[in-house]
């Protein structure tokens, strides 16, 4: 320590018993005794007034205090100052003399309170004393010591404390004789002074060091005196040593404490209460740990790293957080340590654990926030890593193991980084979490995919089953619905098959893939049962368009010819009863046998209905119902009722077709009869008779009309006319056609002409006939062609007759 230190001094307790607080605090900083920890000791000289207690002071230490030349009283309470030049710090209290005629009946209040003062916190205790007041049953020391010994039993815990007698002023008489007696006068003090119940028996020992140190005369010998007093000096360097003056003292408070004790002994002394040691060890202890304990959390939350760290951890994963947080606190703790280390064990253990627990409440939500981002990144990698896996092709169950297992581990490692070694906070918790998120991820996946995978056999089984189910339903065989249940037997056993190859690579449980299949199995009938409904609805329009087929075409698809050959009636049944089976085949759904007779109530009410089944009531008709018999009604499509309502539409729908049918059938009969009627033919011979004859006398118009026979024979040939009326023409050609016959039939006619004038009679004739043929030609164009013989009709006569006229 520098000199100023060195050299400071207070007056810790005035006159009036005032301890002085201000001083007291101002002289440990100037001293740094709180740097000290337990590396210090306090020594108190007491003694009767005008003992020369100033002298030895004086020579410990110039500067404390002036010698004043008279004997009156010097130290008014108690002063307090360093001793120079001593290790480890030694601070000396000098005690106002006892027996001192300046305080008069109040100074053995004071001298009690004083002495009390000096032994509660003094480690060596000199006492003062005339060597010629040994063995002298009223010396002025008696009292003093009573009151030491008094004080000292009250304290119910020894100290050891070291007590030094210095006799002053030493006559010839040895030491070795003067020790004996004095020791004899203390011990007998000892057992006469009135102790507690716990101390009776304790000796002196238990309590105190006792030392005597003879010095001879200041004023006679005061060279002698100096020499001895500096070897008493010599005494107290590193006086709290093993074997030292101090060296076995106990129940020591802490340098950092000493203010706050001192107060505290004082304040308890003046108000006359018994000073229990080791209950105010234990509060000085509370109190400066406590103090300590809050700097050092103060401390740490300004801490700049500690700041940073936290408002890191908010936004981001901050990398080796439990490494710089148990940094962060060790050096907390070792710093609390270092300033407690010399106070009280249990309290000192206890304020320690209050410290941690506030600074673990402090930094947990920092170290729950770390915890959250590894969640989240975590969870991040996995889902990255899982896709990854998923989209190289890897099976799911193998994918989800080996993220699981390597995103786990690098959590695993990433806790590690966090743990506080000064905490024992179990992040068992948030791995559970962390693997939470992880499943439910993957189930989530797993969902996902089975949907789609499960959607995408769903529409391969649809298309599968859509398009042959409709082929099937509307050709409406005996053996439909046998055909369509072998169908969806094959081709869901096909897609199950499938499906449960598929589904092999997930992490499913037995049920949960019976059900998935269950499903896909369900689908199918629901895809069949959806197809039946939906032909259903357009049953009549399916009834139609078959009957149109089969009854408009033969067996070979060709449309049919109506030249009056055919059996329109056998026709018609044929069609009729094979809309009628389309419509007993969608009448229900029979994915199951159910042993039905629907085409045959169906046929017997409807196709061929019998003359009792005419005369029966409402009641006993088959169709009267809206059930039909073995079938569940869930799987009923058309009502009986509603068939025979569709049935009548039908029929009535289909009428015109057949009469249609008929007509044109009769037209054909009419037009498939070339020669005229026979009265025609009886007139044509009456009245042609002179040209007959003509002709029979006259071989070369017999000639000419076999030429224009074989030419119109050829016309008609080339011209397939007979084809044309049996199979009729569009317009526009048979217009062309018959204009181009007519033109070289009129071409030929005038050749006749110009040849010879008798034939134009006989082929005037021939126009008449051919004028015949055309009007039943245009008559059969009305009955069969509908508005294309019309057209021609129309336009014909206009054309011919114009061009012959002309």
């Amino acid at each position: 320590m520098d000199k100023s230190a060195d050299c400071c001094s207070t007056h810790l307790i005035d006159g009036d018993g005032t301890l002085n607080t201000a001083g007291l605090e101002k002289f440990m900083k100037e001293v740094k005794l709180a740097e000290c920890g337990l590396s210090y000791a306090v020594v108190s000289i007491m003694g009767p007034q005008s003992s020369g207690m100033h002298k030895c002071l004086n020579v410990w230490h110039n500067d404390l205090m002036t010698e004043f030349a008279s004997k009156s009283q010097t130290t008014k309470g108690i002063w307090m100052a360093r001793c120079t030049g001593i290790e480890p710090c030694t601070i000396v209290m000098d005690l106002e003399g006892t027996d001192g005629r300046e305080r008069g009946e109040d100074d053995t209040a004071f001298e009690k309170q004083s002495a009390l003062f000096a032994l509660a916190v003094s480690d060596i205790v000199l006492i003062n004393m005339w060597c010629h007041d040994i063995g002298r049953e009223h010396a002025a020391n008696k009292p003093l010591l009573k009151t030491v010994f008094q004080v000292m039993t009250r304290l119910f815990s020894p100290r050891k404390t070291t007590m030094i007698f210095v006799i002053r002023d030493k006559t010839r008489t040895p030491l070795e004789n003067l020790e004996p007696v004095l020791r004899e006068d203390i011990q007998k003090i000892w057992d006469s002074v009135p102790k507690p119940e716990a101390h009776k028996e304790t000796p002196l020992s238990a309590f105190f060091n006792i030392d005597v140190v003879a010095l001879s005369s200041f004023e006679e010998k005061e060279e002698q005196f100096k020499e001895q007093v500096a070897s008493l000096r010599k005494r107290f360097q590193h006086s709290i040593a093993p074997g030292g003056l101090a060296g076995d003292r106990q129940g020591v408070v802490p340098a950092s404490g000493f203010s706050f004790s001192a107060e505290q002994i004082w304040k308890v002394i003046k108000e006359n209460r018994d000073l229990d040691l080791p209950a105010h060890k234990v509060m000085v202890a509370t109190v400066r740990c406590e103090e300590i304990a809050n700097e050092k959390y103060s401390a740490f939350t300004k801490n700049k790293d500690w700041c940073e760290l936290e408002d890191a951890i908010q936004s981001q994963l901050v990398p080796d957080f439990g490494n710089k947080i148990s940094s962060l606190l060790d050096t907390c703790f070792v710093g609390y340590d270092d300033e407690a280390a010399f106070f009280e064990e249990g309290v000192r253990n206890a304020k320690r654990k209050q410290l941690k627990e506030k600074l673990l409440q402090l930094v947990e939500p920092a170290y729950q926030s770390t915890l959250q981002h590894m969640r989240s990144d975590t969870l991040e990698k996995f889902t990255k890593a899982f896709e990854d896996a998923l989209n190289k092709g890897q099976g799911f169950q193998v994918a989800s193991h080996d993220c699981t297992t390597s995103v786990m581990k690098s959590f695993d490692e990433q806790c590690k980084g966090v743990i506080i070694k000064q905490a024992d906070w179990d992040s068992s918790k948030i791995r559970t979490k962390v693997s939470q998120d992880i499943d439910s991820h993957i189930a989530d996946v797993r969902n996902a995919k089975l949907s789609d995978l499960t959607a995408l056999y769903e529409s391969n089984l649809k298309n599968a089953l859509y398009g042959p189910v409709e082929a099937i339903l509307e050709g409406a065989a005996d053996d439909s619905w046998p055909a369509i249940r072998k169908l969806l037997r094959n081709e869901t056993k096909t897609a199950l098959s499938k499906f449960s190859k598929a589904l092999a690579g997930f992490e499913m449980d037995e049920d949960a893939k019976k059900n998935l299949l269950s499903g896909l199995e369900n689908y199918a009938i629901d895809a069949i049962e959806g197809k039946a409904k939906e032909e259903a609805g357009k049953v009549l329009h399916n009834m139609k368009e078959r009957f149109t087929t089969i009854f408009n075409h033969d067996n070979d698809l060709m449309p049919r010819t109506w030249t009056g050959k055919e059996d329109i009636r056998a026709i018609n049944k044929t069609a009729r009863t094979s809309s009628l089976k389309l419509l007993s085949v969608l009448a229900a759904i029979r994915l199951e046998d159910y042993a039905d007779r629907i085409q045959t109530t169906l046929i017997q009410a409807l196709a061929e209905p019998s003359i009792s089944q005419d005369k029966s009531s409402n009641l006993q008709n088959p169709l009267a119902t809206s059930k039909w018999e073995k079938i569940p009604d869930s799987k009923t499509l058309i009502t009986p009722v509603q068939c025979k309502t569709l049935w009548n539409q039908f029929q009535r729908e289909t009428e015109y077709a057949v009469t249609q049918a008929i007509t044109a059938q009769k037209a054909n009969k009419q037009n498939s009869s070339w020669l005229p009627p026979p009265w025609a033919i009886l007139a044509l011979f009456v009245l042609g008779f002179d040209e007959f004859m003509t002709l029979l006398r006259n071989p070369f118009y017999v000639l000419f009309i076999f030429v224009g026979f074989l030419l119109f024979k050829a016309l008609w040939v080339q011209l397939g006319i007979a084809a044309e009326f049996r199979n009729g023409m569009e317009m526009e050609k048979m217009v062309k056609d018959h204009d181009r016959s007519l033109q070289n039939l009129s071409s030929s006619v005038e050749e006749i002409r110009s040849s010879n004038a008798e034939i134009k009679t006989t082929m005037e004739d021939l126009v008449r006939s051919l004028q015949m043929m055309s009007a039943q030609f245009n008559s059969n164009g009305n009955n069969n062609g509908g508005n294309r013989s019309g057209i021609f009709a129309e336009t014909n006569d206009d054309v011919r007759y114009g061009r012959f006229n002309s």
